[in-house]
């Protein structure tokens, strides 16, 4: 009995480390990506599938607005946390600023969004995003903060991030929902899920006179494997100066 389990073991053991083994690509890597740390207005060299791209800020508000606002800049500053993550750099820390005034309450709002040649621009992601984080100095107002997106259908979609209840920096963290579609199989259209921008809306309660907001440091944490594959580089092939080509060579 003990001979007839050993040969039954040994056949076991020769069936498994007699396989064949294949290699198989590694998809999976998470990486950090910094979208933007505000510390020079137009210069994020945030590359995305080959493609550098540079925008600057703008900000849009609902109707009861005050006159002369919204008002933006870059100032000096940066959060206890990133100062040693910034020490040595050449460039001197700087946030983005906002200051903001409405002529009555309500449902007032104001949305911050990247713009290129002063129009609206998204910034497309890189692979699969799990979650976004960016770093916001709250009033202690009671305002809410979200996140807009465009899925890879075109479909915007807002993300609750919270309240801006709060004094001075926080980081805020925003997952990605699983069932957002952030890559598409359609040859035309978008091809990845792209950030749109901000929006902060006011407390039907709140004061909303004098309301002033810094972001700092967006990024977001990304799979950049999950959609790359072999002969990736093919999709991108244009068939038109293929065949102009080809003719030229025929003459």
């Amino acid at each position: 009995m003990k001979r007839g389990l050993k040969v039954l073991v040994g056949l076991v053991c020769f069936c498994v480390i007699g396989l064949p083994v294949f290699a198989q690509p590694n998809t999976k890597s998470i990486e950090t990506v910094i979208m933007d740390s505000f510390d020079s207005a137009g210069a994020q060299e945030y590359l995305c599938d080959g493609e550098t791209y540079n925008w600057d800020w703008a900000v849009n508000s609902s109707r009861f607005v005050a006159e002369g606002y919204p008002k933006t800049g870059y100032y000096d500053g940066i959060p206890n946390s990133l100062k040693q993550l910034n020490k040595g750099k050449d460039i001197e820390p700087k946030v983005f600023g906002i200051k903001t005034a409405f002529n009555r309450k309500g449902d007032n709002w104001f949305e911050i969004y990247p713009t290129k040649d002063d129009k609206p621009v998204d910034v497309p992601f890189i692979g699969n995003v799990t979650h976004m984080d960016f770093w916001v100095w709250g009033a202690n107002y009671n305002y809410y903060l979200e996140v807009l997106v465009r899925d890879a259908t075109g479909r915007v979609h807002v993300l609750p991030a919270g309240s801006l209840a709060f004094n001075g920096w926080r980081n805020i963290i925003v997952s990605i929902p699983g069932w957002l579609q952030q890559h598409s199989h359609l040859r035309s259209g978008p091809e990845t899920m792209s950030f749109v921008g901000f929006r902060i809306r006011t407390d039907a309660a709140e004061y909303v006179d004098n309301f002033v907001i810094f972001l700092d440091q967006i990024k977001y944490t990304t799979n950049p494997l999950s959609f790359i594959y072999d002969g990736y580089e093919l999709k991108d092939i244009d068939f038109e100066d293929e065949e102009s080509e080809t003719k030229e060579v025929e003459k």
